[in-house]
């Protein structure tokens, strides 16, 4: 819960990275004093760099996990609702509960105070104490804990500003830290929270001792400084001795505080640098060194980043030369995992990208990564987030502008993205179509799988000349035909004039075939009609369809008896096996089980909506493997072996 929460705030917490900076990896310790729990955490920042995942935290993001524990006799006593809701009660509250001690039970007149200690160091501090206490008891207790004595402490307001970032906005006044932790909290605290969030300034010498804080003018402004490296891609607070702050007079300007900076970052003094104003959105407005600190709208608690003013030559020598090209890179930044569309459940590696990387940018990265010399021969899928699957269409070429955008699944944001290496660029491909063809011999028990590449303006007899070319026919005169097949029925035989661009082969099979001679020269009173197996199920007695349809001749007056020698010649089944079959008429999938006398032409007469929906059932045990339901339906599916061509 607790880094889940972290989580949440680093989202909206880039600008509080940039004012805090721990030094300090000691885990969260709790005590008890004077029968007050006390809870302190450390939080360890790293410098904000692009070669580190860097916690982006706001400087008091624990302060949501211990809102709960305020109502702790309530949740953690017996209160009221009954045994099952103070069940209830005690599991939501005990992950924040854990930080105050386990299931102790709270007074209600506990205040959570939180304190934050920036120099180059920052660090969050958790105390419960009474409202009733005195402040200059609570900074005797700071002193114990911390070794800060308290004539060296100054407190300021940690306030929310208009555009949701915290910043410290006043000193306490000897007047307010004279009062109780109570009253002080009421008197700042706007948004009647329960918390006081309070910043603590503490001043360090050379020695890392704590000094008297300088003395706070009217006219003096608090500013908080951070520096920018593009050689190193790092966003820092400098080298310079605990020195991460400044206090600047609101009349003065800028050009002023140079040689400070320069010496805070270890350039020569006169070294020309660069300041920026860091703005929530995560975005820098530049800081006009000749304006005064006034002019440009600068108050307590803001942050500078500088760095040494850009020349033509690292303009092009470092990826991100400014400080806003550097945020705006964090910002964007996204790691995304690719995986093989062969083999869509494994990550296959990983890239760091931005989400403002262009379609080409993206696919020639993936293209260095897999060693392709032409990255318009990458072909891309976005992952669709619901059924954790590759999208059935791949991502045309160019067809989105962003990395963002592949990565968007209606209103879900994914970091997975397929990727297939073709033979041909990906321009050239798309003024093709592309069809999967499984190809049934005529005399031999074998399936063969052919990827048919044609213009899209190609006909349905285009791709059987094509197919010609590929397969091994009865005999050179051999005429193929197309038909769809969908869950063990023909649904189409395609004509021959059909344009192929609207074809589709995701979800149905596309079967070629060679045309028998006896459906060539059939008569006028003979009949051209689907043939399916079906099995019954014993419980449900509901008919289910498998195995291969196919078409048969079936001639005026032929009995049931006559056509079945025909049919078991066709599948040459054993005559123990064909014994057991029966034979029904379906129409619209009601069966009529036929008796040998019967004469099947005499069913097929009528005229019925699709006729597929009207066949002679071939019912008989199912001994082909068993296959899912998602299995069926989203891939070709033989019972045939199989050889695929591509």
């Amino acid at each position: 819960m607790q880094k889940r929460s972290l989580r949440e705030q680093n989202e909206r917490g880039l600008s509080a990275h940039l004012l805090t900076h721990s030094l300090y990896p000691s885990p969260p310790s709790k005590f008890i004093r004077n029968g007050v729990v006390v809870v302190v955490a450390f939080l360890l920042l790293n410098p904000l760099s692009s070669s580190s995942s860097s916690s982006l935290l706001l400087l008091l993001s624990l302060i949501p996990l211990l809102d709960a524990p305020l109502a702790a006799p309530l949740l953690l006593g017996g209160g009221r609702g009954g045994a099952g809701e103070d069940r209830r009660r005690r599991a939501a509250a005990a992950p924040a509960a854990a930080l105050y001690g386990g299931d102790r039970p709270l007074d209600t007149q506990t205040l959570i105070i939180a304190v934050a200690v920036l120099a180059a160091v920052s660090l969050s501090l958790f105390l419960g104490f009474k409202k009733q206490l005195p402040f200059m008891h609570f900074k005797e207790e700071v002193a114990k804990e911390f070794g800060i004595p308290v004539q060296f402490q100054r407190f300021w307001v940690w306030a929310k500003r208009q555009n949701h970032t915290y910043r410290p906005n006043r000193p306490l006044t000897p007047q307010e830290e004279a009062q109780l932790v109570g009253n002080i909290r009421d008197a700042s605290n706007r948004a009647h929270s329960a918390d006081l969030k309070l910043f603590l300034e503490v001043e360090l010498g050379l020695d890392r001792r704590p000094l008297p804080p300088p003395d706070k003018m009217k006219e003096d402004i608090l500013l908080f400084f951070k520096l920018y490296e593009p050689e190193k891609k790092e966003l820092r607070f400098s080298s310079f001795p605990w020195s991460a702050k400044l206090f600047v007079k609101a009349p003065g300007k800028p050009s002023e505080i140079l040689p400070k900076l320069n010496e805070m970052a270890g350039f020569a003094p006169n070294e020309e640098i660069e300041l920026f104003e860091f703005e929530p959105t995560v975005m820098c407005e530049h800081v006009d060194k000749k304006l005064s600190f006034r002019a440009s709208q600068l108050e307590d608690g803001d942050i500078i980043c500088y760095q040494k003013s850009p020349t033509p030559d690292n303009e092009h020598q470092y990826p991100y030369p400014d400080v806003p090209s550097f945020l705006e890179y964090i910002h964007n930044r996204q790691v995304v995992h690719f995986r093989s569309l062969e083999k869509p459940k494994e990550d296959d590696f990983s890239l760091e990208l931005s989400k403002l990387s262009t379609y080409d940018d993206v696919v020639e990265r993936v293209a260095h990564k897999l060693g392709v010399d032409d990255p318009s021969k990458i072909r891309l899928t976005s992952h669709n987030c619901y059924s954790q699957q590759p999208k059935p269409q791949p991502i045309k070429y160019r067809g989105v502008e962003h990395l963002a955008d592949m990565l968007v699944h209606y209103n879900q944001t994914c970091d997975i993205l397929y990727y297939e290496v073709l033979d041909i660029p990906l321009p050239e491909l798309q003024g093709l179509k592309t069809l999967k063809v499984a190809f049934y011999h005529a005399t031999k028990n074998e399936v063969s799988v052919h990827c048919i590449r044609l213009p899209k303006n190609s006909t349905v007899g285009d791709v059987l000349n094509e197919l010609k070319s590929k397969v091994e026919l009865s005999h050179h005169n051999a005429e193929l035909r197309l038909i769809e097949v969908f869950y063990h029925k023909i649904y189409k035989v395609f004509p021959l004039t059909e344009k192929i661009e609207t074809i589709n082969d995701q979800y149905w099979t596309l079967r070629a075939e060679e045309i028998p001679e006896e459906e060539k020269n059939i008569g006028p009173q003979d009949r051209l009609i689907h043939v399916y197996h079906i099995i019954k199920d014993p419980q449900t007695q509901q008919i289910q369809n498998f195995g291969e349809p196919f078409f048969m001749v079936i001639h005026e007056g032929e009995t049931l008896s006559e056509v079945k020698v025909r049919i078991q010649k066709k599948l040459q089944v054993p005559d123990e096996d064909f014994s057991k079959w029966k034979f029904a008429y379906f129409a619209l999938g009601r069966p009529d089980y036929l008796e040998d006398s019967d004469v099947v032409s005499s069913r097929f007469q009528r005229n019925v909506y699709g006729p597929w929906e009207q066949y002679l059932g071939l019912e008989h045990s199912d001994t082909t493997p068993k296959r899912s339901f998602s299995a069926n339906q989203n891939r070709h599916t033989f019972e045939k072996p199989v050889k695929i061509y591509n």
